[in-house]
């Protein structure tokens, strides 16, 4: 079961390193600072302090550079590595011990790696889209939207694990459908 609850919130921090690399490892830092969480065997660098402050100043930083104008489009392309850096090592962090250490990297790299790299797929999409639509216009508002559906699951992930594996499932089934609605409207336009 503990096996179980750890892919859970793996899951959800991994999704929400989708949307913001720095964010859920702002979160556990903090949550780990103040006792909520207690990071896996090689991953107490956490619970430090001054790692604390790097990724608070870290994540302003990324937050910051999404809102300006073409610089957004530009990091998504280092974003996509990152994100997926970031995902195995949030879900390998709050692994159980119950699994043999390959197990445990094996699954945070498959689940953790590939949760943050779809969910990062479909934020390059739609930020992607928003651009061609609206000259980057609306890229502010899809930011404001990212940096705080990274926050919300990451605190989400620590509290309703298994309701935010659920929510983020029918999320990415719901962007997926949208952009390719999108996509077709925008050919079909095209085509006209």
């Amino acid at each position: 079961m503990e096996t179980i609850l750890g892919l859970c919130i793996g899951i959800g921090l991994s999704a929400a390193c989708g949307f913001r690399v720095f964010v859920p490892l702002l979160v556990m830092s903090v949550a780990s600072l103040v006792g909520w969480f207690e990071p896996m065997k090689g991953f107490e660098w956490l619970a430090i302090p001054s790692v604390c402050i790097a990724l608070a100043v870290a994540t302003v930083c990324e937050i910051a550079a999404y809102y300006v104008p073409w610089v957004d489009n530009i990091l998504d392309t280092v974003a996509t590595p990152a994100a997926m850096v970031a995902g195995t090592l949030t879900t390998m962090a709050v692994s159980s011990g119950e699994m043999s250490q390959f197990a445990s990297w094996a699954a945070a790299i498959i689940v953790g790696g590939g949760t943050a790299g779809a969910v990062q797929m479909s934020t390059v999409a739609v930020r992607g889209l928003s651009t061609a639509t609206t000259g980057g216009l609306a890229n502010p508002v899809v930011s404001t939207g990212e940096w705080m559906g990274a926050l919300l699951l990451s605190i989400l992930s620590f509290l309703v694990p298994v309701l935010v594996v659920i929510v983020a499932v029918i999320a990415l089934i719901w962007a997926v459908r949208w952009i390719r609605i999108k996509k077709q409207q925008n050919l079909n336009h095209s085509v006209s």
